[in-house]
């Protein structure tokens, strides 16, 4: 008997109110890509732009949510004639080749018939065997998709991208210059944990965001690991522990090994990336899970400007973690 349990990872944004007479304080929150949505601003003029981001999302979706039947992602993933990419998919697109490319491939936005064949895409699971796992990897390869002009050109029409792990660190981005264009510089965008900190709050202090402890189960109660203190930067999260199914006794996480095309089994619970931008973050948290906790952190060291954090177990089943020093310095509070 299998059992399909989904979570988002949440870090906790902290902040206070306390803030200089001149400033209002507006926060909202709504839903975008299947997840919530949260941002807060402190604006002189106390305007709300809520109906403008739920737009300014709706659009975004329509390019790239895999969940929207006319979105051009899904077109494409159809092969549907005459679909022209526009900025928004191109910016991903050139973003997530970069990724792919930096790690040899364990960024692969080429995963999807994996991804939907073990159960974590928008079909029903596959009854899958060796022989049909190899079937499907003739169809993973990110260099067999490729950008020609406004035209996204398939090797093999049986592939399918699939933004998904990039993609919500983009629309952070996204939501977080709209904001910047009107004017506003002391915000904080968080879309279902990924998390873009702008300039310091009008009383001085950074932005506080705070990273989930790993859970045994995916509906157990969060808890905090660490909180940062955060100014101009991004955070984004991706963790095995919160999206899984179980069957027959075995766990198999969200997580697909483009190079193997199973499930990782590995140590690394939870992965935190640091960026200028979220939707780098996220594109190299999900290459991190993909590649475990030794060759990440390998990965990390051998690449300045990259700062993570890895949350993961030992031998002995007891939970460790690992910082980068830029990583490290960031950290305010930390718990058991």
């Amino acid at each position: 008997m299998k059992k399909l349990l989904l979570g988002a990872l949440l870090p906790v944004i902290l902040f206070s109110c306390n803030s200089a007479r001149k400033y209002e304080l507006v926060k909202f929150q709504g839903l975008a890509q299947g997840t919530y949505y949260s941002v807060s601003y402190f604006d002189a003029k106390g305007r709300n732009f809520q109906v403008a981001i739920d737009s300014l999302l709706n659009a975004f979706n329509h390019s790239l949510s895999l969940w929207e039947p006319s979105s051009i992602i899904s077109r494409i993933n159809r092969n549907e004639p005459g679909v022209a990419v526009d900025e928004l998919f191109r910016t991903v697109y050139i973003k997530a080749r970069e990724v792919a490319k930096h790690t040899n491939g364990a960024f692969d936005y080429s995963v999807g018939p994996l991804v939907n064949a073990w159960g974590f895409g928008f079909t029903d699971r596959m009854k899958l065997s060796p022989e049909k796992i190899d079937s499907l990897m003739q169809l993973v390869g990110y260099e067999t998709i490729k950008l020609v002009g406004n035209t996204i050109i398939k090797a093999n029409p049986g592939s399918a991208i699939d933004f998904n792990a990039i993609a919500k660190g983009y629309a952070v981005d996204v939501v977080g210059k709209f904001i910047e264009k009107k004017g506003i510089t002391r915000f904080i965008v968080d879309i279902g944990g990924e998390v873009f900190a702008s300039q310091r709050k009008p009383d001085g202090d950074k932005w506080k965001v705070g990273v989930e402890k790993p859970a045994a189960n995916a509906f157990d109660e969060r808890n905090l690991k660490i909180v940062l203190s955060l100014e101009n930067e991004a955070i984004a999260t991706s963790g095995n522990y919160r999206r899984y199914y179980e069957e027959d006794g075995v766990r198999y996480a969200h997580t697909i090994d483009p190079s193997t095309g199973y499930p990782v089994l590995h140590s690394l619970l939870s992965a935190s990336v640091l960026a200028k931008d979220c939707m780098t973050a996220d594109a190299y948290a999900t290459a991190f899970m993909v590649m475990g906790t030794e060759k990440a952190r390998e990965f990390v060291q051998s690449n300045p400007g990259i700062e993570a954090f890895f949350i993961f177990s030992d031998q002995q089943g007891d939970i460790q973690t690992w910082a980068s020093p830029g990583f490290e310095k960031k950290i305010v509070e930390q718990f058991d």
